[in-house]
């Protein structure tokens, strides 16, 4: 089945052109109009749905219901599900004969237990606006821990692995038997770890002190989601440019990356913790594929576990390949990110069945 993937993030739109037969995909320019030239015949558009809230544990075909569905649950990811939308809406409308099916990130983590999913807010807070972790990146973790059971030659079920998937937002994901058990992102995909643009995990007080200040909740969120993080730090969003500035002794640019490499430790041993061990460590996402200096920092002081990378294996893994680089007891693997794949095979799945 040839499947159309539709991601729309907050920051533009990325389409591919998937067959499910052999996963093999072609990339496509970044509007939809523009695009349907070089399509040719699909069978189906998947949609990458970010926030699925309690309502969709899985891939849905689209219709006008399920579309104001996803609407309702704007509030819960106001960044992010305004271009899905209008990815949906410009789909439906270009390709109206063609099935549209939506995926959605938080659905991988609805195996979350209530020790992993709660906050300790009254009852009343946490009912009336539906606060408590949901998680995200769950479709490029439904990717990269069964692709790394595949090269490990074990079952997924079998295997307890920490998925870190680094890219301009960031988590750790503890998948115990092949589900979520924990993930360091929470209500909102600005919770735990350092991010390009996003703060990661702040003391509430911290942001009650801002609220005081003057701020009122627009300007936060803006600040926290797209002002802080690496470029809140350093200037600048992207990790290869921090990189370049640390090897030229810049303190700012230093200080981050320290700071980026502290939480991503602390992460990394937290998931193990909530499985009672780790069987094996993947990095996806561009910084992660990309990255070599995040990797051998983030996984510093971690020996204790089990947990090395061999130097020259790590320098040489660039996102090209699938490539296990451990010099430990523990396998450590980088991965390609595969969402595209992962939405198309959901798709194939559902109109099939």
């Amino acid at each position: 089945m040839r499947v159309l993937v539709v991601n729309a993030g907050s920051t533009g739109v990325k389409l591919r052109v998937v067959d499910t037969r052999d996963g093999t995909s072609r990339t496509l320019p970044g509007d939809l109009p523009g695009a349907l030239d070089e399509i040719g015949e699909v069978d189906a558009v998947g949609h990458r749905i970010v926030h699925g809230g309690l309502r969709f544990d899985g891939p849905v075909l689209i219709d006008d219901r399920i579309r104001a569905e996803i609407a309702d649950l704007t509030p819960l990811a106001p960044i992010h599900q305004p271009p899905a939308l209008a990815g949906i809406d410009a789909a439906r409308s270009a390709l109206a004969q063609v099935a549209q099916v939506a995926s959605f990130d938080t659905a991988f983590h609805r195996t979350l237990a209530p020790d992993a999913y709660l906050y300790a807010l009254p009852a009343h807070a946490r009912e009336a606006l539906g606060i408590r972790r949901y998680g995200f990146h769950g479709l490029s973790v439904a990717y990269a821990a069964p692709r790394a059971a595949e090269l490990l030659g074990r079952p997924v079920g079998a295997l307890r692995l920490v998925v870190c998937h680094l890219g301009g937002g960031a988590s750790v994901t503890a998948v115990a038997a092949g589900r979520s058990v924990e993930t360091s992102m929470g209500y909102s995909p600005m919770e735990g770890l350092v991010m390009a643009t996003r703060s990661g995990t702040v003391d509430p007080a911290a942001v009650i002190a801002l609220a005081r200040d003057g701020l009122d909740p627009d300007a936060l969120e803006h600040m926290l989601d797209r002002e802080s993080g690496l470029l809140g730090l350093t200037g600048t969003a992207d990790m290869r440019e921090v990189l370049a500035r640390c090897d030229s002794g810049d303190t700012a640019a230093e200080n981050a990356l320290a700071l980026y490499a502290h939480r991503l430790r602390a992460a990394i041993a937290a998931a193990a913790a909530c499985m009672g061990g780790v069987d094996g460590l993947v990095f996806t996402g561009g910084v992660g594929e990309r990255a070599a200096p995040v990797r051998a920092r983030g996984t510093e002081r971690l020996a204790f576990m089990g947990i090395a990378i061999d130097p020259d294996r790590n320098a040489s893994a660039d996102g090209s390949r699938d490539l296990r680089i451990d010099a430990g007891r523990v396998p450590v693997l980088v991965v390609e990110a595969r969402e595209d794949l992962v939405i198309a095979r959901e798709a194939a799945s559902l109109l099939d069945g």
